[in-house]
């Protein structure tokens, strides 16, 4: 029986992981969840408890749909906080619906490359380790060009001259990245689109809005689950900076913790758990630099962040920067969203007036 391998969404990161899949698994189907929509987060909300975060539910509706289009091996990767604990309780869920399917938990140790061979060895890989190996650092680099790529979109794409150019582009770069199998390859489109995105003209003033974008990292990367938060910034002509990537999740967080905790200075003596801890201090490093304001996102009860906001709000007073505060479930409206982010700039464009 040919399997057919699927994955929920966040983000762009399902291109990367689609061809990290595509490589392993050779023989198998490779099936990403559809795109997600409204009925993704309405078929997870349904059958999800009611106060679960909201990342819960769009996994959940991610894997509904993906095994009505007949998926049968799902791949499910969380950890850091409580989310850690919730593929058990997905698996009962999809399973008292009635599908049959094998289900994947790739949580805490289990990304080490060893763990993450024997997994793909149980799903069915014929790789070597050492073919395995490769793949996979492939895919790390992709992750990492990927994050630079997006970086530069983030903080430009609102002062393009052409105001479909850096979509088009960005478009194009990704269709290309599904098309990388070396590293060859990867580094030929890296070197291409690092061009060329830099050619795109822009009229960017130097003294631009600059608003920075903190919180807990699936509403942060899966701009769904934001209602799309850094375009519409990008609108209004803001530079937007995000530092929570996966780069920096699982390629650098664990060996700067000690680094972290110590730039957040008096806010911080311990680290909050998940994301908590980053968002202080990136909040913090945001005041210094100089930015106009910070948006802060969660889901809705989500602890690590809940804990974060008494000192997130102590930096706001102490460095008189504005912070606007977010908290996302699927009954959040996309019209309060937009338009407390309209009165957000309003306010960000009045106090930069006034200080000129």
């Amino acid at each position: 029986m040919q399997k057919v391998i699927s994955f929920p969404h966040m983000g762009n990161y399902c291109v990367p992981v689609e061809v990290l899949l595509k490589l392993v698994f050779p023989d198998h189907e490779i099936f990403p969840s559809p795109k997600i929509t409204k009925k993704t987060l309405e078929l997870g909300s349904k059958y999800s408890p009611d106060f679960v975060c909201v990342p819960f539910k769009y996994n959940l509706g991610n894997y509904i749909e993906a095994l009505e289009n007949g998926a049968n091996v799902l791949i499910q990767a969380g950890g850091g906080c409580r989310y850690g604990y919730y593929a058990e309780i997905q698996e009962l869920i999809l399973r008292d619906l009635g599908y049959k399917f094998e289900f994947v938990k790739l949580i805490g140790g289990d990304l080490h490359p060893i763990n993450l061979y024997k997994n793909c060895k149980r799903i069915g890989t014929t790789l070597s380790f050492k073919q395995f190996s490769y793949y996979l650092l492939l895919i790390i680099k992709m992750v990492n060009i990927l994050d630079s790529i997006e970086a530069y979109v983030r903080e430009n794409i609102g002062f393009a001259v052409n105001i479909n150019s850096f979509n088009d582009l960005h478009r194009e770069f990704l269709e290309e990245l599904k098309k990388v199998r070396n590293f060859k390859g990867l580094y030929k489109m890296k070197n291409k689109y690092e061009k060329e995105i830099r050619k795109l003209e822009i009229n960017k003033p130097s003294d631009c809005l600059k608003v920075g974008v903190v919180g807990e990292l699936y509403t942060l990367m899966e701009p769904f689950s934001n209602y799309f938060i850094e375009k519409e910034l990008a609108k209004n002509k803001i530079q937007v900076s995000r530092f929570i990537t996966v780069t920096f999740l699982l390629f650098q967080k664990s060996r700067q913790m000690n680094k972290i905790l110590n730039n957040a200075g008096k806010y911080l003596k311990y680290t909050i758990g998940a994301d908590g801890t980053d968002s202080v201090e990136k909040s913090k490093a945001l005041a210094e630099r100089g930015y106009d304001g910070i948006i802060h996102v969660k889901p809705f009860g989500c602890i690590p962040e809940v804990n974060a906001m008494p000192m997130l709000m102590n930096i706001s007073n102490d460095y008189k920067i504005p912070i606007l505060y977010f908290s996302f479930d699927s009954q959040t409206s996309e019209t309060g969203v937009k338009t407390r982010l309209e009165a957000f700039y309003d306010m960000l464009i009045m106090r930069k007036e006034k200080k000129a």
